[in-house]
């Protein structure tokens, strides 16, 4: 299905990016992106509440995920924009050391919602830039995994988060016409916090370090 998905949005997006450069400006003031995005995090448990109930040496970890993002951009000077991105990710939380193998947390969806301030070093065709920003990972959907359910639990909240990314990537221009090439990747600062529940009560509370590198390739426009 991923697979499905970046393929239609390539071909998408060969359809109708030429067909826009036309009208497009390497100088504009907006910029569109449409990449394929890897979301890499690390889930690593940091804090069990209360304290003595997993098993010495219990960790977890998350998935990766490969999906599309359209990114937004505006400049503000030539060398000084705003950027903001949209996608959807998918992950579940497995276990590691003592809990190997468990299925922790399923089907969690997400949005990483993210503004960064941008830096452009050049005016040129090859354009690297740095930025920076906050960022509010919005939960959207979960479901205890079916290690969890063999242990009572029937229901499992991700608190929404606040956090802070770093950017860097390079921009490289392919014609007059605003059509270009861009290579992204960021490194977000930010936490997670578990809540597991057995007939509406909260029964136990974990801290994950996320953490995720997320790297992007695709086709600019700018106008």
């Amino acid at each position: 299905m991923k697979k499905f998905v970046l393929a239609a949005s390539a071909a998408m997006a060969a359809a109708m990016i030429p067909g826009a450069a036309h009208a497009g400006n390497p100088d504009g003031k907006f910029q569109f992106k449409l990449m394929g995005t890897a979301v890499l995090p690390d889930g690593e448990l940091t804090d069990v509440d209360p304290g003595g109930v997993l098993p010495d040496g219990s960790d977890t970890k998350a998935d990766n995920n490969v999906v599309p993002t359209v990114v937004f951009e505006y400049f503000l000077t030539p060398n000084v924009s705003l950027e903001t991105y949209c996608c959807v990710t998918k992950h579940n939380v497995t276990g590691a050391g003592a809990l190997e193998g468990a299925e922790i947390v399923d089907d969690i969806y997400l949005i990483p919602a993210t503004v960064t301030a941008k830096y452009h070093f050049t005016e040129g065709p090859f354009k690297p830039y740095i930025g920076a920003g906050p960022t509010y990972f919005l939960y959207l959907k979960d479901k205890a995994g079916s290690a969890a359910q063999g242990l009572g639990v029937d229901d499992v909240d991700i608190d929404d988060e606040f956090g802070f990314v770093l950017q860097a990537g390079v921009d490289f221009r392919l014609n007059d016409k605003g059509l270009g090439l861009s290579i992204d990747a960021k490194r977000y600062f930010i936490d997670a916090t578990a809540r597991y529940y057995a007939d509406g009560e909260e029964v136990l509370k974990t801290e994950h370090n996320l953490d995720p590198w997320v790297v992007s390739a695709g086709l600019a426009l700018r106008m």
